[in-house]
C-alpha cells in the first residue's frame, strides 16, 4: 500500500482525501480510458447578431457621426495649440500646476496639446468602428494558397467598396474631420525635427573671441604675458584677455584656445610664419585640424606638435605643416605683437576657422 492506503495499481475512490473525484497520480498504475473522440463536432454557430443604434436609426448614426467628428475636431485643436505654443511660450517659462508644483509651462502645454491630438484620432477611430462601420461577423473557409479566379475578383471588388462600407461616401464630417486631423497631427513631428536642431551657426564656426589689440593671457591664470616671459623653448597655453567677458565660456575657450612658442628666428622656415610673430615668438590654435581635440604635446627639440588623440603631428618651423597623421590642414596661425607695456597682444583675428574642416569652411 501507498502512502494514501491505496494498493499499487488501484483505484483512488471519489472524495478520498487529498484527491478530487478524477483525479490520477502518475503512481497510481494503469487507468483505462473511456476511450475515441466524436467523428464530428456540433458547430457552435454565431450569437444571434444584435443590431446597434445607428444601424436602426438614422438619427442615431448622425449623432454618432457628429461625436467621432468632434473628437477628430479635438485632435485638430490639439495640434494647433502645440503649433501655437511651440511659437509662443518661451523654453524657459515656469508656471505653477497643482499637484505638480513648478513646472517649464513649454513642456507642460506641448505635451498636453500633443497627447490631445493623438487621443482625439485613436478614440475618434474607436468611436467610428464601434458605432459605424459594419460589425457582422464573416466566416472566411480555409482555401488553396493561390485564391480562384473569382475569389480574386471579389477581393478586388470588396477593397473598391471598403470605402462604401464604412460609410465614407455617406459621411463626408467623418472624412474631411479625419482628413485635417491626421494631417494637421504630422506637423509636430515636422515641426520638432525642423525647429529643434536649434540656431543656425551663422558665422559661429568661423570666427573667434580674438580681435586686435586683444592681450595673450595665461589659460588658467588669466595673466597677461611679455614678450620677455617667452623663452626659447617654453610653450604657454594663451588665451584672449577679454574672456573674462564671455557668456558663454566653454564655447568661446573652445574655439579661442592658443599655444604660444619662441623659436630662434633663424629657425623659422615661412616668411609667413616669421613676420606674424615676434622676435621667433609664434602663435597657433591649439585645436586640431581634424576633428578639433586639444594639440597639447610639444617636442622642443624637433619643434613639433603632436595631438594625442589621432597622432596628427605639425611642424611649427613650416607654419605648423602636417607632416604625419589624418589632420588635413596646417594649424591656423594667430598674428601678434607687442603693446607700449612689452605685452603681448593680438595684431588680427584669426584669418581662417580654426578647428576641423565643415562644408562652409572660409
Amino acid at each position: 500500500m501507498n502512502e494514501h492506503g491505496t494498493e499499487h495499481g488501484g483505484q483512488v475512490q471519489p472524495g478520498t482525501e487529498g484527491y478530487g473525484s478524477s483525479a490520477v497520480r502518475l503512481d497510481q498504475g494503469h487507468v483505462q480510458g473511456t476511450g475515441g473522440l466524436p467523428e464530428r463536432f456540433e458547430d457552435p454557430g454565431f450569437p444571434p447578431h444584435i443590431h446597434r443604434a445607428a444601424d436602426l436609426d438614422e438619427a442615431a448614426a448622425k449623432r454618432a457621426e457628429k461625436q467621432v467628428a468632434a473628437l477628430f475636431g479635438l485632435s485638430i485643436l490639439g495640434t494647433l495649440v502645440f503649433i501655437v505654443a511651440y511659437f509662443a511660450i518661451p523654453m524657459d517659462a515656469s508656471a505653477y500646476i497643482p499637484g505638480i508644483g513648478d513646472a517649464n509651462l513649454s513642456n507642460v502645454v506641448l505635451g498636453v496639446s500633443l497627447a490631445f491630438g493623438l487621443l482625439g484620432i485613436g478614440v475618434g477611430a474607436v468611436h467610428w468602428a464601434k458605432t459605424l462601420m459594419p460589425d457582422e461577423e464573416v466566416v472566411e473557409e480555409r482555401h488553396p494558397l493561390r485564391s480562384s479566379d473569382e475569389a480574386r475578383s471579389g477581393f478586388v471588388k470588396t477593397m473598391m467598396t471598403g470605402g462604401t462600407e464604412a460609410q465614407l461616401a455617406r459621411r463626408p464630417l467623418i472624412k474631411y474631420s479625419l482628413g485635417g486631423a491626421l494631417g494637421l497631427f504630422a506637423l509636430p513631428v515636422v515641426l520638432q525635427v525642423v525647429g529643434s536642431l536649434g540656431p543656425l551657426p551663422k558665422d559661429g564656426l568661423s570666427k573667434t573671441m580674438w580681435k586686435k589689440g586683444d592681450r595673450l593671457v595665461r589659460d588658467p591664470e588669466h595673466t597677461p604675458i611679455r614678450a620677455t616671459d617667452v623663452t626659447i623653448g617654453s610653450v604657454f597655453h594663451v588665451l584672449p584677455e577679454s574672456i573674462k567677458d564671455s557668456t558663454h565660456v566653454l564655447e568661446d575657450k573652445a574655439k579661442a584656445a592658443v599655444l604660444l612658442m619662441r623659436l630662434e628666428p633663424e629657425a623659422i622656415k615661412v616668411a609667413k610664419e616669421r613676420d606674424w610673430g615676434h622676435e621667433g615668438i609664434v602663435a597657433y590654435s591649439k585645436i586640431c585640424t581634424h576633428v578639433g581635440c586639444p594639440v597639447g604635446l610639444y617636442e622642443q627639440q624637433t619643434h613639433h606638435l603632436l595631438c594625442p588623440c589621432h597622432q596628427s603631428t605639425f611642424d611649427v618651423t613650416q607654419d605648423c605643416k602636417v607632416i604625419f597623421g589624418p589632420a588635413k590642414r596646417p594649424l591656423p596661425q594667430l598674428k601678434i605683437t607687442v603693446d607700449a607695456e612689452g605685452y603681448l597682444v593680438a595684431d588680427a583675428p584669426f584669418r581662417e576657422a580654426v578647428g576641423p574642416s565643415f562644408w562652409e569652411r572660409g
